[in-house]
């Protein structure tokens, strides 16, 4: 089951693509001297000051995902779902025990550019946000993206929470224009389509 998220997404790292800082200079990060009382006590949480210069950032890909020719083109759920099983569970931030959810990073003619982990989350649970699941799209010039996720207990079928956040994140497409081709939820060993079964449409 995909949760809203409400708050700032802590599990979030990128694995296909990751963000490096380059900093031209390092910042210093040393914390400050505290100040003292009348008595001389110093207090227990010190101050920290941090540079207030910008960084220059890049993109970078992380590992290379050799994929046959007939996997590249992902323009159906039962494609989508293969390339699922044949890169995601690999990925070292892996884990079957718990929801994990993916993002195939598409052009314009629907073949896999790359992908990326978004979020790892409980048994039953996932925290998902359009910012974290659009992020590696905009700035990788995705033309569309597939959600995927898996379901622990090997039952596809979506639940109330997976079906609200995918039309979110529909919506939340339409407005940067990266289309949301499908929602693919990950079993064993079947698979389900949120399209396929007609939630994409109100």
């Amino acid at each position: 089951m995909i949760s809203p998220q409400l708050g700032q997404q802590l599990l979030l790292e990128p694995l296909e693509s990751i963000v490096q800082t380059r900093e031209r200079q390092r910042p210093d990060r040393r914390p400050a001297v505290p100040a003292s009382d009348h008595l001389g006590n110093k207090p227990l949480v010190a101050p920290f000051k941090f540079a207030a210069s910008p960084y220059e950032y890049r993109i970078i890909a992380l590992r290379e995902c050799p994929t046959p020719e007939d996997l590249q083109l992902c323009d159906t759920p039962d494609r989508a779902a293969e390339y699922w099983r044949m890169h995601i569970p690999s990925n070292p931030y892996f884990d079957p025990e718990v929801e994990c959810l993916a993002v195939l990073l598409l052009n314009t003619r629907r073949r896999v550019k790359g992908h990326h982990v978004v979020s790892t989350g409980t048994l039953d649970t996932i925290l998902v946000h359009p910012r974290e699941v659009f992020r590696l799209a905009l700035t990788t010039a995705a033309a569309a993206i597939i959600m995927a996720h898996n379901h622990p207990s090997g039952d596809p079928s979506p639940s109330e929470a997976d079906i609200k956040v995918t039309r979110d994140l529909i919506r939340a497409g339409q407005i940067l224009k990266i289309e949301v081709i499908d929602h693919i939820i990950i079993g064993r060993p079947r698979r389900s389509s949120l399209r396929e079964l007609g939630y994409f449409y109100q």
